[in-house]
């Protein structure tokens, strides 16, 4: 048997031999064409190299059985080269480059800028999100973006999208003046493309205001486009409490990592009800150094600081081919692939504005499958692997390699209930028909308008016990945990609290297809000066949609029943809007107390197919707490300013006659709604 020690010294001279190369100008790692200026060096090496040989040829017919485990590459199949890229105001970018080692000839850039951290080293093995591009062959980047980790500025996250003078930098002129660095200093095919997910995706996608004409290709995926209006931040003014706070110390805290709040409460429901109105959080955890909380709370309605950051006001055409990535249960930015497709849509003579919206939570499609969400599954399809090899890797492919076929389609998504991938030459699809589905002050559903009866229903919301948003007891938005499929959670566990109205439709006699956008029209009073409403639409499973999958008698294994989608109450849209806001996002104004008016909640873009058999649920509410903040349902001229004392409770009346009818709007493709 050969010695243990004979082993370990080849190695080690190998990684010696290695490390002598990364020390050369290396046009070939073939040992017979292996060049080095330095003669000294170039002997050493050889000498190195042959030892080496010397012992792997010993000890090769026994590798099988050496230690008994598989002995790991001693390289990565990538060099690592850390560097510091300088932009216009004279800041430079910490900035990782990876380049393969077995690919020949120039290569494209494919890269990515991100406030969470870089790779410390070359990978030992490729991430699963990479896999499909890495065939193809990239030399890949990734840079933190200025104020975080080794980065020098401040980051300020948000600020203004497109500088008004030569000396106002932003997160476009860094991508702008980092492409230009790459494509002068990095040898590759003189072509570079940007994508990701997230903020990522929001530093990809910002390219598209100020485009480098090397870039050749954009992927934003679950990018924001307006944190005010219905991203992160915000959903039509009402505050995303939890998210906006444990967000804000993640970034905010510490520049060169990472910070996830340490709540004293195993039930964050709990810690957020207990630690009282917004107007507190900063004294009692803060202590004014977290930014971007501050600035939140100091501007409450739709001004200047929250529209200049709304970058795609400025977006009106597709400069570069750009694929979209929206997921349709995205529970943090759901809102702003749609709106960077719509506002690059207004023109696109070169065919370059792309759409693909799956049954996604944020970033699923990047994980190393997405074969189902919460308790629904996507019918044996792993969307995630699909969307990797099928159409983001072809996308670079073309547009960064020049190999394959340029995407024929406009909109590619995949339909939940029928778990079938679509695409369309236009969206909405031509044949999608806005169709009212009428809330019934019997509680139930129809498409049907209302007749005369009892007028409206009523409950009474309570801010001292609002509504959980998920089951309890409530895990920390960060690290991320239940929050990721929350959007997809079975909603039974509300739908019998006295301050959640609930309407429920006959069993469908036939598939109901539903593809574009869903909004809400509600008339609703309050005998407060301010409100919420939030409206859930929502697909309820048959009570035995799903044969037991355990033997009758012996019932089934302990958490095992719950995983069942019998009665299952899948969302497919949900949404809040705020009161004041109501006549105007810049100023607002106090409601009439028990006066109802018309509420417009706009329910995104779906393409979902409600199954025969199945009913369709309507849910009302106005708290969903803590993602978003109280209401206190009593006007103050600041919201993120009220004190405890302006919390009140208010009675609530949803509105179902002939004159106030209230309803849901459902794009209905095929089906006959009302038979």
């Amino acid at each position: 048997m050969i010695h243990r020690g004979t082993f370990n010294t080849a190695v080690e001279l190998v990684r010696a031999v290695y490390q002598r190369l990364n020390n050369c100008d290396r046009t070939s790692r073939a040992f017979s064409r292996f060049e080095c200026p330095d003669p000294m060096l170039r002997s050493t090496a050889r000498r190195s190299i042959a030892y080496a040989v010397i012992h792997f040829t010993i000890i090769a017919t026994a590798m099988p059985v050496l230690l008994g485990a598989k002995v790991a590459r001693a390289e990565s199949d990538f060099t690592y080269q850390e560097v510091m890229i300088p932009v216009r105001d004279g800041v430079h970018l910490q900035t990782v480059i990876l380049t393969p080692i077995h690919h020949n000839g120039p290569l494209p850039i494919l890269m990515q800028r991100t406030p969470y951290g870089v790779p410390d080293k070359a990978w030992d093995t490729i991430p699963p999100m990479l896999e499909e591009l890495s065939k193809d062959g990239y030399i890949f980047v990734f840079q933190s973006v200025r104020g975080r980790f080794k980065s020098e500025g401040g980051f300020v996250p948000g600020y203004d999208a497109k500088p008004k003078n030569p000396v106002v930098v932003n997160e476009s002129t860094d991508a702008y003046d980092t492409i230009d660095w790459l494509v002068k200093n990095v040898p590759c095919n003189g072509r570079v493309g940007i994508f990701g997910v997230s903020y990522l995706g929001f530093t990809a996608a910002i390219t598209l205001l100020d485009p480098h004409p090397a870039l050749k290709a954009v992927s934003e995926q679950a990018s924001p486009a307006d944190q005010w209006m219905n991203d992160d931040l915000h959903h039509y003014g009402a505050l995303r409490l939890s998210y906006l706070f444990e967000g804000s110390i993640m970034t905010g805290t510490d520049k060169n990592k990472n910070v996830h709040f340490k709540f004293s409460d195993y039930d964050t429901y709990q810690w957020y009800l207990d630690a009282g109105p917004n107007s507190t959080f900063d004294d009692k955890y803060l202590h004014g150094k977290v930014t971007s909380w501050n600035s939140a709370m100091a501007h409450p309605d739709y001004d200047e600081f929250w529209q200049q950051q709304a970058w795609t006001r400025q977006l009106h055409s597709s400069p570069v081919p750009n694929l979209n990535v929206a997921g349709f249960w995205d529970q943090e930015d759901p809102w702003g692939p749609w709106q960077i497709f719509s506002h690059s849509a207004e023109s696109d003579p070169n065919h370059n504005n792309y759409m693909v919206a799956g049954p996604w939570y944020h970033g699923q499609w990047q994980k190393p499958n997405a074969v189902g969400i919460a308790g629904y599954d996507y019918g044996g399809h792993d969307t995630a692997k699909e969307f990797r090899h099928d159409i983001e890797a072809p996308f670079f492919r073309y547009f960064l390699h020049g190999e394959g076929e340029r995407p024929a389609w406009r909109m590619k998504t995949f339909e939940s209930g029928s778990n079938i991938w679509h695409t369309y030459g236009e969206w909405p699809p031509a044949g999608s028909v806005a169709t009212k589905l009428y809330l019934r002050s019997d509680g139930t559903l129809s498409f049907e308008p209302p007749s005369e009866g009892k007028p409206y229903r009523e409950y009474v919301s309570d801010p001292a016990n609002p509504v959980p948003y998920r089951t309890r007891p409530m895990s920390p938005t960060y690290p991320s945990g239940d929050w990721r499929a929350w959007e997809a959670s079975d909603q039974r566990f509300v739908d019998h609290r006295p301050d959640v109205l609930t309407y429920v439709s006959a069993p469908l006699e036939n598939d109901l297809v539903v593809t574009g956008k869903m909004e809400a029209d509600l008339y609703a009073s309050t005998s407060g000066t301010d409100s919420d409403l939030v409206v859930k639409v929502i697909d309820v499973f048959p009570e035995d949609f799903q044969s037991p999958a355990w033997n009758v008698d012996d019932g089934p294994d302990p958490g095992q029943y719950i995983k069942s989608l019998n009665g299952y109450e899948l969302p497919i849209a949900m949404e809040v809007r705020r009161g004041r806001y109501l006549k105007s996002f810049e100023k607002p104004e106090p409601l009439r107390p028990d006066v109802p008016v018309l509420w417009n909640i706009p329910l995104r873009d779906r393409d979902h197919v409600f199954q025969k058999g199945h009913r369709i649920m309507v849910q009302v509410q106005s708290t969903w707490f803590p993602i978003i903040d109280r209401n206190p349902q009593k006007f103050v001229p600041n919201i993120n300013q009220a004190t405890k004392d302006d919390f009140i409770k208010a009675t609530q009346r949803i509105y179902s006659t002939p004159t106030m009818p209230s309803y849901v709007v459902l794009p209905v493709v095929s089906g006959n709604p009302g038979h």
